[in-house]
């Protein structure tokens, strides 16, 4: 009888198994299934828009050289359309370059020993003591390569990211003796963060006096001119005609993948940052090429007052990137080249992309560049900006509000000195967020049109 139990609990347990099994993997099968067929929509829509806007020697793009996906490509889900998923392009947050150092592996990395960088100082001797002289060599080495600055000459300033050099900057140039606070100008539209931060402590050395074409002050000033400027991708030049103005260049997109390198930027104050130039915004660190020595120790003080110097850490790490960037130019050794070949291939692909979207909704514009000559990359092209200044034609007259009624989170102009109008889009994001932006933005009108009729029924 025991026998029979235990033969029978066998066969039972045998069955049941079975059964689970091919239970699992019906439900795989299925899975896999409507994966692809949800997947159908937006990847046709997206070689719609490139054969529509690009010759087809162009469809070997960068994206098929990388394959490795995002590490957050599976945080979240859409239908169909993308229609339910907030695609948040408010921020210029460099997601893009994942997949470049994703397959850069071992080169790109550092391991950085407990005892290591304990010190406040980096070198005690040296007019900025908190520059680690290894990522110092290393910008004037990139700088170099790609030719978009003067370093001879040049005082180096290191600072957490470029907004902390940009304050600064401000504090080095204002007179401490002054009977008012110095104007700082900018020509519209401007970079929207910089009259929240010359404004945010209420100084009384400087303030923010507004839009640099209209500005009529006698007296000392500050013009900021950023080139290529953000948001609009255009080169910008000083606007300002009067004498007693101090010009602070800030070029934080003055690289090959943005914008045509027609000679090394030669200006006394210029301010970069490894955020747009390498994708690596987490690090915060950006550095400035003072020509002036007075300038350079003051801003050097600054630095010092508000975080007492630089995180080492980051500086040796950016150091690392640097030097992986440089001698991917000097000697490419993958299929994928430099990563300035990388995001210009990228760059240039999106800016199409978008174009033919915006071609196929009729309901927005976007500025046109002219092509300019490359010294770095041997080519003419046109620029190819890291965020698209987007108008809304009328009837509609909040481009911010009505993208976000459709899910599309942007910046509105009136941030940046100018109408509602006009909103600035991130070129930057992720590519999976980026092709269902693009996929909705070119059927909006279609969107609208079916809402209309089905309202009137």
């Amino acid at each position: 009888m025991a026998r029979l139990f235990s033969v029978f609990s066998l066969r039972n347990l045998l069955v049941l198994s079975l059964a689970l099994n091919v239970s699992l993997i019906l439900r795989v099968l299925y899975e896999k299934e409507s994966g692809v067929i949800s997947g159908l929509s937006l990847d046709n829509k997206r070689e719609a828009l490139r054969t529509d806007s690009m010759p087809s020697e162009a469809h070997a793009t960068q994206r098929e050289h990388l394959s490795m996906p995002s590490s957050s490509s599976s945080s979240s889900t859409v239908d169909s359309n993308g229609r339910d998923r907030v695609i948040n392009l408010d921020h210029g947050d460099p997601t893009m370059y994942e997949r470049y150092w994703q397959q850069t592996g071992e080169k790109s990395t550092i391991l950085i020993p407990g005892w290591q960088s304990m010190s406040y100082f980096s070198d005690a001797g040296s007019l900025c003591w908190f520059l680690e002289p290894e990522f110092a060599k290393e910008i004037i080495r990139l700088h170099k390569v790609v030719g978009n600055a003067v370093t001879e000459d040049r005082y180096i300033v290191v600072g957490t990211g470029s907004t902390q050099l940009y304050q600064a900057v401000l504090y080095a140039l204002s007179p401490l003796d002054a009977l008012e606070p110095l104007s700082v100008v900018s020509a519209a539209p401007y970079y929207s963060s910089y009259p929240l931060i010359t404004d945010c402590l209420k100084s009384g050395l400087y303030k923010w006096a507004g839009d640099a074409q209209s500005f009529n002050k006698e007296g000392p000033y500050i013009e900021l001119v950023t080139s290529p400027n953000n948001p609009d991708g255009y080169v910008r030049q000083s606007v300002v005609n009067k004498s007693g103005g101090i010009l602070v260049h800030d070029l934080a997109y003055y690289w090959p993948q943005y914008s045509p390198i027609a000679a090394a930027a030669d200006h006394d104050i210029m301010l970069f940052t490894v955020s747009k130039s390498t994708g690596h915004a987490g690090m915060r660190i950006g550095w400035a090429l003072v020509k002036d020595e007075e300038v350079a120790k003051k801003m050097v003080k600054y630095v010092e007052l508000n975080t007492i110097g630089v995180s080492k850490d980051s500086q040796l790490r950016a150091a690392k990137v640097l030097q992986v960037v440089t001698d991917g130019c000097k000697y490419p050794t993958s299929k994928e080249g430099s990563l300035f070949d990388f995001a210009a291939h990228l760059m240039e692909e999106r800016w199409k992309l978008l174009r033919a979207a915006v071609r196929q909704s009729g309901l927005f514009t976007l500025p046109e560049f002219p092509h300019g000559s490359c010294r770095f990359l041997n080519i003419s092209f046109a620029p190819r900006p890291a965020f698209a200044w987007l108008k809304c034609e009328a009837p509609i007259d909040d481009c911010e509000a009505f993208l976000r009624s459709n899910n599309i989170l942007t910046r509105s102009g009136i941030h940046f000195g100018v109408g509602p109008q006009y909103v600035r889009i991130s070129m930057l994001d992720r590519d999976e967020n980026y092709d269902v932006f693009v996929e909705r933005l070119s059927t909006i009108h279609l969107r609208q049109s079916m809402q209309v009729d089905e309202t009137a029924e």
